[in-house]
């Protein structure tokens, strides 16, 4: 299951990544990236380095330390959660796909402050703000569960804590700023990342 695990990451890796940027450049012109590998000292920055620790965690050095033969939790160690895994990781990863497309040419990885795109409130943005991490974090609880050591469950943690300051403390500030009363009534009627649980209340942002 270890290297089904390793596989379905690189998988989730070109369809996510790679596939996504290719079709945004064809659309756009360009791939839809605002980040930059020289750390600057931003929280946006340190977030979403977090996140890919996590995810780097899970879906490689935790298949890694169980091919070492580091020992599954008790736990979760059962032959039906690892198949489930491999379903959950599958279903994650093609639900991250669908609200990528439903963001169109807004799609984005990483803040420019300057910038306005469209704010997007259809498809999965009609279910929760922030799909794509909803469906990642998905996926990523299904690798797990195909290797359930305790190095998948640290990667897991780390990849929650990384995606829950980004969104929190970078890109819905950012929103606010970009859109306005437009997002603050969308963002107080649509849950965070779960239906109806983190939405933001009106009188809060306006005093925000």
């Amino acid at each position: 299951m270890a290297v089904a695990g390793l596989a379905l990451f690189a998988a989730m890796m070109l369809v996510l990544g790679a596939l996504r940027a290719v079709i945004q450049r064809r659309r756009t012109g360009e791939i839809g990236t605002r980040r930059t590998l020289r750390p600057d000292g931003s929280l946006e920055w340190w977030a979403l380095a977090g996140t890919d620790l996590g995810w780097l965690t899970v879906g490689v050095a935790a298949p890694v330390a169980d091919l070492a033969g580091i020992s599954p939790l008790a736990i979760l160690d059962h032959s039906v959660l690892r198949g489930a895994g491999v379903a959950v990781a599958v279903l994650g990863m093609l639900l991250a796909f669908t609200a990528q497309m439903a963001m169109g040419a807004s799609w984005r990885t990483g803040i420019d402050k300057a910038e306005r795109t469209t704010l997007v409130t259809a498809g999965a943005f009609r279910v929760v703000r922030n799909p794509i991490f909803t469906a990642a974090t998905v996926a990523f609880v299904g690798l797990a569960l195909m290797v359930p050591n305790a190095v998948a469950i640290a990667g897991l943690v780390v990849c929650v804590i990384g995606i829950q300051a980004q969104v929190r403390f970078a890109e819905e500030p950012y929103l606010r700023r970009a859109h306005g009363v437009a997002y603050t009534e969308y963002a107080s009627r649509i849950g965070r990342f779960l239906p109806g649980l983190g939405r933001l209340q009106r009188e809060h942002q306006h005093r925000s």
